[in-house]
C-alpha cells in the first residue's frame, strides 16, 4: 500500500502545475498587474517601483501560453525574478478593454494588437524606462519575445533586458548572449 501511495504521489509531482485561469480565460500569475491600461501611467508606476514595463499578450485557449505558464513560469527562480524586476500588464489578443498607447491613441486590446502587429501568442513586449514623445509601444520597445520558449531562453531574455544589454556597444546581441549563457550553464541543454 505504501508503494502505491508513494508511486501516486511521485506521479502527481511530475505532472505540470495547472496555471490559474481568470474569468477572461487567460492565465494569471501573481506578478501580473490589473491596470487601467494607460501605458503612460503604467510606465510611470513601473518606474516608481524601480521595475521595467512589459506587455504580455495572450489569448483564450492558447496552448503555447499554457505551456509557458505550466513549464516556465511555474519555476520559482523565473517567476520570482519576473515579479521582482518587471511590471507586467497582460493584454488579450481578442479583448475589448481600451488601451491608451504612449502616442495617446486609445483602442481596444484587439485593435491595439493589430496596430502593434501582434499576431501570435504569447507575445511579450519589453519597454524602456522612457518613451520618446509621439512613439507608440511597438516603436519604443527594446525587445519583443514572440512565441513560447523554454526556461533558459525565457530567463535569458528577461535578464538581457533587465541588464540593458541591448544598449551595449558590442557584438553580443541577444542570440550571442543566449548562446553564451547556454555554455555557462553547461547543463547539456540547448535551451
Amino acid at each position: 500500500m505504501r508503494l502505491v501511495l508513494s508511486s501516486a504521489l511521485a506521479l502527481m509531482m511530475a505532472l505540470p502545475v495547472a496555471a490559474e485561469l481568470g474569468d477572461d480565460g487567460l492565465h494569471k500569475q501573481p506578478w501580473m498587474r490589473d491596470t487601467f491600461k494607460d501605458l503612460r501611467e503604467d510606465l510611470e508606476e513601473a518606474n516608481a517601483e524601480g521595475k521595467r514595463l512589459v506587455l504580455f499578450f495572450e489569448q483564450r485557449g492558447c496552448i503555447y501560453c499554457t505551456k509557458m505558464h505550466e513549464e516556465v513560469f511555474s519555476d520559482p527562480s523565473i517567476s520570482d525574478f519576473i515579479g521582482e524586476t518587471y511590471f507586467v500588464v497582460q493584454m488579450n489578443l481578442h479583448g475589448d478593454i481600451e488601451v491608451t498607447d504612449f502616442d495617446g491613441e486609445t483602442l481596444s486590446e484587439k485593435d491595439m494588437a493589430r496596430k502593434w502587429r501582434v499576431m501570435f501568442t504569447p507575445n511579450i513586449v519589453f519597454l524602456p524606462e522612457e518613451v520618446p514623445e509621439g512613439q507608440n509601444a511597438l516603436e519604443a520597445s527594446v525587445a519583443v519575445m514572440p512565441g513560447a520558449f523554454g526556461k533558459g531562453t525565457t530567463l535569458d531574455m528577461f535578464t538581457w533586458v533587465a541588464e540593458k544589454r541591448y544598449l551595449l556597444d558590442s557584438e553580443e546581441d541577444f542570440q550571442r548572449y543566449h548562446a553564451r549563457m547556454i555554455q555557462e550553464r553547461n547543463n547539456g541543454s540547448t535551451d
